[in-house]
Order: C-alpha cells, then structure tokens, then sequence
C-alpha cells in the first residue's frame, strides 16, 4: 500500500505517520486555519475526527447542496474514495485526518464476497458521532506522538478495524453485517500455531499479516478470530508478551535495561521505560531493586 501525501485548505501539520514509515495508514495530526477553497478530489477514504479548537460551523457543498456541521470536539467527518468538496468553509480545529488505501476495502471485498470495493460508497457527510471510531483513532494518534513496541501491528489492526466499520455503519446502501464463518474460526491447533510463533519471534518485527499467515487466514478474519480466541487484539497480546519476557530478563539481571528495550523491539529506551511502567507501576530499575530484595 503506496502512502500518498494529500493537499487540503490552509493547515499546519504537527505531526505526520510518514516520519514512521506506516504503510496500512497515513495518519496527519493538522491544525486547520478558516478557510474557503475547492476541495481535492479523494485518492483515499478519508475519516477525519476533530480534537479540539474553535467550536463553530463547517460548512460544505456536495452535488450542489450546501450542508454543516458543528466542529465540536469529537465528531467525525467522512468522505469516500473519489469524493470531492465543491467548496468548503473550514472553521479553525485541531484535526487527526486518517487515510485508508484502497486495498484495505478491496481484501475486505474479497474476504465477504461484495459485489463492489465499497470505499467509494461511504456516506459523505459530516458532523457524525461514532465512539468506535473515535476511540480507534485516539489510540493511533496515541501510538504516533509516542511509539511503542507493537506499534506496526497496532497501526496494521486499527486500519483494518477502521475500514470493517465503515463498511458495517456508514456506507450510502445502510449497514452491511460482516460475519466470520465457521471455516475462518481459529480452532485450537491453529491457536497453538500462532502462540508458538509469537514465542519464538518476540525479537523480531511480527507484522499482522504473518501471524494470519501461520493461521492460514486472511488478515481480516484473522484479527477478529484472534481477538474472539484470546479476548484482545493480536497487538496487544503480542505487547503483552514483549513486556513479560522483559520483565523476566529484568528481573533476571545479566541484561541492561538499554539490551531488554532493543530486545523487546522498543523504538527507545525511554519509551519502554514508559511502557514498563504502566504495565508494572515501576521504572526498569526499580523492578530490577524490587526484584533482587
């Protein structure tokens, strides 16, 4: 999946996922000025939710018609594949703009057997409440300002998340239900299959798509088979698993704090110190005290 940089209206972008090298979702943290200008046409579903700044009205023209939108903190604005803003009056907001490939829509069309690629047939509108989504792309925006050890696969999981629910709540032909059939379940010998390789490749950089591969499922159903089979998604657990074994090599001694973090796929030393603390209420080190007491 080709990342494409997108042009809007007047903003600043504060932080952007191309400093991470994401490819299953380019994300923008932007603040937008007030502006009035054409739009661009969408290379890519967009979902745009607002965080903050000036309440107000958005306005904007589709097929002729001018519609709003409050600007509140919140609510989310989507807009298909190949849509495109007439025009647009942006009031001054803090916004997490994130961008869902194609391809995402085509394997998820692939997996169900829909008759279309349904990212050009997303609702067009704005001011929309959708908690899921909300609470989706507050997690991303989490993971970029402040990278952690399964970030790769949590980025993997939440585009895949985001596309199922567009397609579930907001497309123009009503809500269409995704069901995982029998045949995509995760039985338990294929379970043990991807626990086992999780164990062995903790060291190394697991992308989603390997673990449905050892399962021998698509992606799709594979991330919502693991998280029925196991009660969390496949980034968490594999977090979880990361955080133990250096919990372990901590408390064990003979291994530096700065070895445990580069082990353990940490982006840097302070940002599983950070991880480690929320997972056990303390520092590395003070494990490592409390450990040898």
């Amino acid at each position: 999946m080709q990342a494409q940089r997108q042009e809007y209206p007047p903003h600043t972008t504060l932080k952007s996922s191309y400093d991470l090298g994401w490819s299953a979702l380019v994300v923008e943290l932007r603040s937008y000025r007030r502006s009035e200008a054409p739009g661009p046409v969408a290379t890519q579903a967009k979902i745009a939710i607002v965080l903050g700044g000036s309440e107000g009205i958005a306005t904007y023209k589709i097929g002729g018609h001018w519609r709003s939108a409050r600007t509140t903190p919140g609510l989310i604005w989507l807009k298909p594949a190949g849509g495109k803003y007439d025009e647009a009056c942006i009031a001054p907001s803090q916004v997490l703009d994130l961008y869902l490939p194609t391809a995402l829509f085509a394997q998820l069309s692939h997996d169900y057997n829909l008759p279309t690629v349904p990212d050009r047939s997303i609702r067009y509108e704005g001011g929309v409440q959708d908690e899921v989504i909300n609470q989706i792309g507050r997690s991303v925006l989490s993971e970029m300002m402040s990278p952690t050890a399964a970030g790769r696969m949590l980025v993997e999981t939440s585009s895949l998340l985001l596309a199922a629910r567009l397609v579930h709540s907001h497309l123009d032909s009503g809500p269409l239900r995704l069901l995982i059939e029998s045949r995509h379940r995760l039985d338990d010998r294929r379970l043990k299959r991807v626990l086992d390789y999780v164990e062995d490749h903790l060291s190394d950089d697991i992308a989603v798509a390997d673990l449905a591969s050892v399962a021998c499922l698509s992606i799709f159903h594979f991330t919502r088979a693991f998280s029925s089979a196991i009660g969390v998604p496949p980034h968490r657990y594999v977090s979880q698993r990361r955080l133990e074994w250096a919990k372990a090599m901590i408390a064990a001694g003979g291994t530096s704090i700065a070895e445990a973090a580069f082990v353990c796929r940490f982006s840097s030393q302070s940002s599983f110190t950070r991880a480690f603390r929320r997972a056990t209420g303390m520092t590395p080190a003070e494990y490592r005290r409390a450990s040898a007491s």
